[in-house]
């Protein structure tokens, strides 16, 4: 009789322990839960996502669970993930959902980005974006297709290296002790160059700065003409523009002063014509006037007493006796 009441007690037990087991599965794999919104979103690797992963927002704690992981009907390439959150979490129309881990021995996780601070909230079962998840296998492929180009650019390295040794050995043949000298010596010259110029230097510079300064009101003095030329030729042009009659009279007294001076100088130029043989011998005397004005100045100049008597000895009679 005491044996079948401790059977009786374990199978009781054995039962309670079964439904508290089914009871904490439903309620963590949130079957009943109805409250909760559902959100789906696609990914070319679901990184071992199954029913029950943990969904978090922005790292946090697990706001929901993920319901159904399976091929995308209409693109069998990328899978089509379902999951729900808590009302209460505020999923944007700009969130973005990614698969993704605490560290990298953790299980991954359906992580919720937040969006943007204005953005709507997001309605139920809205597709959102999803950044693509990375495994280590994909880590590992791109390594690999790392690797020749890392050979081509360890050659490529190993050539640059040659190269420059090349260079540094030129470079030490250029730097001989007796070039390393020479150098010396030209620094030295150089130096001394530029102590006996410094003072014609600075002058030099000196006269830079001030036909430097010099040379702003020059330009502010011929813009200052451009100005006024161009003011000038404006009103020429409206005075032009006004057809008045005074101008109209000035221009035809103008025309006809230029058409007078023109018939003078014609006039002028025949008269010369005319009286060039008489002017060419008027001319002539003058010439041999003003030689002879010069002949006489120069006599007087030099023997002043012909004024006052002859040069010579006046004319005497045959047989007569010569002046006493």
């Amino acid at each position: 009789m005491e044996a079948k009441r401790e059977q009786a007690f374990v199978g009781l037990f054995v039962l309670v322990a079964a439904a508290l087991l089914i009871i904490t599965v439903i309620l963590l794999s949130g079957t009943f839960s109805s409250g909760n919104v559902t959100y789906r979103a696609y990914f070319k690797n679901a990184g071992g996502m199954g029913p029950g992963s943990d969904v978090r927002y922005a790292g946090g704690p697990s706001v929901g669970r993920v319901k159904e992981v399976k091929s995308d009907p209409r693109d069998s390439t990328r899978m089509e993930v379902d999951f729900s959150v808590k009302p209460d979490v505020p999923v944007k129309t700009d969130s973005v959902v990614e698969i993704t881990s605490v560290s990298p021995l953790g299980d991954n996780f359906l992580g919720i980005l937040p969006g943007t601070l204005g953005a709507p909230k997001a309605s139920p079962g809205a597709t959102l974006k999803s950044t693509e998840y990375t495994s280590f296998a994909d880590v590992t492929t791109i390594v690999a297709q790392l690797g020749p180009n890392a050979n081509t650019l360890i050659s490529n390295l190993n050539d640059r290296v040659v190269a420059l040794k090349d260079t540094l050995d030129r470079v030490n043949d250029l730097l001989d002790p007796q070039n390393r000298a020479n150098i010396s010596a030209s620094l030295a010259d150089l130096h001394g160059m530029l102590d006996e110029d410094r003072p014609a230097i600075h002058s030099a510079l000196s006269n830079v700065s001030a036909s430097s300064a010099k040379l702003g009101p020059l330009l502010d003095k011929f813009q200052k003409t451009a100005q006024q030329a161009d003011d000038t030729l404006s009103h020429v042009d409206a005075m032009l523009a006004e057809d008045r009659p005074d101008i109209h009279k000035a221009v035809a007294d103008l025309r006809q002063s230029l058409d007078s001076a023109v018939t003078l100088t014609s006039q002028l130029d025949r008269s010369l014509d005319t009286n060039a043989e008489n002017l060419d011998e008027i001319i002539d005397n003058l010439r041999h006037v003003t030689e002879n004005m010069d002949a006489f100045t120069e006599t007087i100049k030099t023997r002043p007493y012909t004024l006052i008597r002859a040069s010579g000895e006046k004319p005497r009679e045959p047989g007569q006796a010569p002046p006493k």
